[in-house]
């Protein structure tokens, strides 16, 4: 439902609850919100997304780069129906992790394709100072 949706300049709310636990929120151009809990020292995410029901129902709206369809976007959660929503509670391990930077306009450049975190954590996506490393 999600795979090949990507957003840049998305504003997010990004906080420490306490040490070494972080809180990042947003709220998409699709209307859906996304809260996720990081635990970097144990490798632990927690989150979970809350899907307007017309993603769930219209997912080929919303798999595109989607700054380049912000209008299509606020014209759908006007047209179709936000309830109920799906809730989407989600663990997972996190399975790499580096420093490339702030505003690093490289870091999300183009859409995720099959096997992009494999490239990544092998090394063959970045290189040392985290500039894509042209296929």
């Amino acid at each position: 439902m999600v795979a090949g949706r990507w957003v840049k300049d998305q504003e997010a709310n990004i906080v420490m609850l306490t040490e070494g636990i972080y809180k990042v929120a947003w709220t998409e151009p699709t209307g859906t919100d996304v809260a996720l809990d990081f635990v970097p020292n144990e490798k632990k995410l927690n989150g979970t997304i809350f899907f307007p029901a017309w993603v769930k129902q219209h997912p080929e709206i919303t798999v595109t780069f989607q700054n380049e369809h912000i209008d299509r976007m606020h014209e759908a959660r006007e047209k179709y129906d936000t309830y109920p929503k799906l809730v989407v509670p989600e663990f997972a391990h996190i399975t790499y992790m580096g420093d490339a930077g702030q505003n690093n306009e490289e870091v999300i450049s183009e859409a995720p394709y099959e096997g992009l975190t494999d490239d990544i954590r092998a090394g063959r996506y970045f290189d040392e100072n985290y500039h894509r490393i042209k296929k």
